[in-house]
């Protein structure tokens, strides 16, 4: 008996998980805690290796397909169930061949309603691309007559259906699956389970989920049917979409639904050809894309910004950057000095670090961080790590929490507790040669710092000589609805006078 691989609790709110990319194939040897499956959440995308070792007998579930939490998605057994199963199945095959020559010659008239039975389960396994909504093939050998053509029941009608239901006894139970070999809403047997993350986008853009076409197994309607039905409903021309209204005037001009068809070859050929290119959205950045938008029509968000001279962090840095990096195994960059100001600067002003909450009419103030670091993933995607309890630690812990959260989020072992709980955000465009930006505030947080790249400049100095410094700005989005602009502001020049005047040399005396 094998072994039921079944889809992890990823995290305290992870209800479901959608599968991206199978590492391991039918057949493969398999040994534990070998990676098996990469599953994309609302969160995060993660890299779930096998609980058991053996022979991947069975994947259950396919690539792009969404399943809750604890649904199975694979068998796996040692070598001798592998071979078991091979041989029944091929058993199976080669009867299940045979059977539809002797149904073809005893019951032609209920024939077709177990092929499409069969067929309808072939599809809510994850091949609707196989099987798109509006084909109605049948398997060979499933529904056709010994000619090769097809039987007269598998013409997609219910009254062949009832037919064949009223004739044959046993066939009760298949006879609604007709409805849903053809791509109509008459499938409806899995169509009301709703997942929260499918509630929340249709919430978010005002979709009546009755007039969303789910492609999922039984009409079951995924986040991805939603997202292409709020598309094509921006898509749709303004008489098609009045015209809805009025369908008995509708049905006699059918010309006027030909504009629709026409447009998506024209959109299709302007994607692929000459100049442009359509490319696809990934789950994080449709993901990225959904949090930018809420967050933004949540706060009421303004902006400030200071320049500091970093150039004393910048002369100790220098000292200690080699020791460090060869007793550590990474390079001390500017960012931990920046987290370790910023978290005494919080605990120094707590109402920067807490979030507006309408419920009960008050802000909620942390006295503790969870600083979330933003971090830019290769080949495209943002996501924000949260590092807990980052107020407790010294400079060389908090140098150690960023790159520990870096280097999980650009390798994909982050888990989706690592993505909550953030109370402020540090983003960090400089690398990139950003030197000033307005970044966008997170969801339940009252403010989000920019720091931008530090470059030598010419300035005045407080003895009013010339000399060159290394200059660099901090920028915040704060949400007006918590903080007003004098505490904003007093924030940021205490996080200034902090960067230039803290003597750190003590934290990295070991280097030294």
């Amino acid at each position: 008996m094998g072994t039921e691989i079944k889809m992890p609790q990823l995290g305290e709110t992870v209800v479901e998980g959608t599968i991206t990319k199978w590492l391991k194939q039918e057949g493969d040897q398999v040994e534990a805690d070998d990676l098996l499956v990469e599953i994309s959440t609302d969160k995060v995308d993660s890299e779930v290796p096998s609980s058991a070792a053996g022979t991947l007998q069975k994947i259950l579930v396919q690539e792009g397909d969404t399943v809750k939490v604890g649904t199975p998605l694979a068998i796996i057994g040692d070598g001798a169930e592998a071979s078991g199963a091979q041989s029944q199945n091929g058993g199976q095959a080669a009867q299940q061949q045979a059977e539809p020559e002797q149904e073809s010659q005893q019951a032609p008239h209920g024939q077709d309603e177990v092929p499409l039975q069969e067929m309808d389960d072939q599809s809510g396994g994850g091949s609707e691309t196989d099987a798109p909504p509006g084909d109605q093939r049948v398997p060979s050998g499933s529904g056709s007559g010994s000619n090769g053509q097809p039987a007269p029941e598998s013409v997609p009608s219910q009254e062949p259906a009832q037919a064949g239901a009223s004739t044959a006894p046993g066939a009760a139970a298949p006879a609604p699956q007709p409805s849903g070999g053809t791509g109509s809403p008459g499938d409806t047997s899995k169509r009301g389970v709703i997942s929260p993350l499918v509630r929340r986008l249709a919430d978010e853009h005002g979709v009546d989920l009755g007039e969303v076409e789910g492609t999922g197994t039984g009409g079951r309607i995924r986040k991805q049917d939603v997202l292409r039905f709020v598309e094509e409903r921006k898509a749709r021309p303004a008489a098609v979409a009045t015209s809805s209204a009025q369908p008995e005037a509708e049905e006699q001009p059918q010309p006027q639904r030909q504009p629709q068809p026409e447009r998506q070859p024209e959109r299709a050929a302007a994607s692929t050809g000459g100049r442009e290119e359509l490319v696809p959205w990934t789950n994080i950045r449709r993901r990225t894309a959904e949090h930018m938008v809420a967050a933004s029509l949540e706060t009421a968000r303004a902006w400030n910004a200071v320049e500091a001279d970093w150039s004393n962090i910048a002369k100790l840095r220098a000292q200690v950057k080699d020791a460090f990096k060869q007793r550590e195994g990474f390079s001390l960059t500017y960012m931990p000095f920046l987290c370790k100001v910023v978290c005494d600067t919080l605990m120094e002003m707590p109402e920067v670090n807490s979030s507006f909450d309408e419920e009960n009419q008050a802000n909620l103030v942390k006295h503790y961080v969870n600083l979330g670091i933003a971090v830019a993933l290769e080949g495209g995607g943002l996501i924000v790590p949260v590092i807990k309890q980052a107020d407790e630690k010294n400079l060389v812990g908090l140098a150690r929490a960023v790159n520990d959260v870096a280097a999980r989020a650009r390798t994909k072992k982050l888990t989706p507790d690592d993505l909550v709980g953030g109370t402020f955000t540090i983003t960090n465009p400089g690398p990139f040669g950003s030197i000033i930006s307005v970044p966008i505030i997170p969801r339940g947080q009252t403010g989000i710092l920019g720091f931008e790249a530090i470059q030598k400049r010419v300035v005045v100095t407080e003895d009013d000589s010339i000399g060159i410094r290394n200059m660099g700005f901090l920028s915040m989005s704060w949400d007006h609805r918590t903080i007003d602009g004098a505490e904003a502001a007093k924030f940021l020049a205490r996080l200034r006078e902090r960067i230039e005047t803290t003597d750190f040399s003590a934290d990295l005396q070991q280097f030294s």
